[in-house]
């Protein structure tokens, strides 16, 4: 059964959708005609489990993760044919990641829409978290509109175009702790060593812990981060920008 929806709720879903401007006819229809069977499905992509524990965005995330996969697939074959298939990979696993899918939802100003429980509502932590599940529903919920990832790619393929080759020019930004390993093997050094140290107690912090990177036994590098995966990746980023200025790299 689905929520009722009132004409407040559907002008501010039909305007949502208009912004994000898919070059699509079929879809700039729906927009037209406020389409209330469509909006009504669009309206559970943004209610967050908090909220309501039957009706909200948790199947279309699921879903729309397999169509992210395949939209994704699709761009790199056309736009990169001769990428070989671990590079096609390694490339995709960029443009479909968590901190991508926020960094889109931020970009689309998804989270004005989004409907939370109080206990959702009150947590600074799962914020970033559920702006990215949420905008995966949306990809879930457009392609089940049409049952093609035809729309998918006309909204995001330009996106991924500028995303794509920002990552290709710099990939070290992107995966620096694999780019430093790589890079110690090939000088055939011992694996960097990582020392972290908690420098606050407070969740959320971005300067939560400390990491050392040693090299050979010699300090090479410290950054911060909000957790030992990112002041981890941090500090390999400092190190290998480091390395790149002196021609070291």
């Amino acid at each position: 059964m689905k929520n009722i929806i009132n004409e407040k709720r559907i002008i501010q879903i039909t305007t949502f959708l208009k912004s994000l401007n898919i070059k699509s006819k079929r879809f700039s229809e729906i927009i037209r005609t406020q389409n209330i069977s469509v909006i009504q499905d669009f309206n559970q992509v943004f209610i967050h489990s908090s909220e309501d524990k039957i009706l909200n965005y948790e199947k279309l995330e699921f879903f729309g993760d397999a169509v992210l996969r395949l939209a994704a697939s699709n761009f790199i074959e056309k736009k990169y044919p001769q990428m070989s298939v671990g590079e096609s990979s390694e490339l995709r696993a960029q443009i479909v990641s968590d901190a991508w899918l926020i960094k889109l939802g931020k970009k689309i100003e998804i989270e004005a829409l989004i409907i939370k429980g109080p206990k959702a509502l009150g947590d600074e932590n799962s914020k970033n978290t559920i702006i990215g599940e949420t905008t995966e529903a949306l990809i879930g919920a457009i392609y089940k509109c049409f049952n093609s990832i035809q729309e998918i790619n006309l909204w995001l393929d330009d996106i991924w175009e500028e995303d794509s080759e920002i990552f290709l020019q710099a990939p070290y930004r992107f995966k620096s702790k694999t780019v430093l390993q790589e890079w110690c093997q090939s000088k055939g050094f011992e694996l960097p060593v990582y020392k972290i140290i908690q420098v606050s107690d407070k969740n959320g912090d971005p300067e939560r812990f400390s990491c050392d990177i040693f090299i050979e036994g010699f300090k090479e590098s410290s950054a911060l981060g909000k957790s030992h995966k990112q002041a981890e990746t941090n500090a390999a980023r400092v190190l290998i920008e480091k390395y790149i200025s002196i021609g070291k790299f």
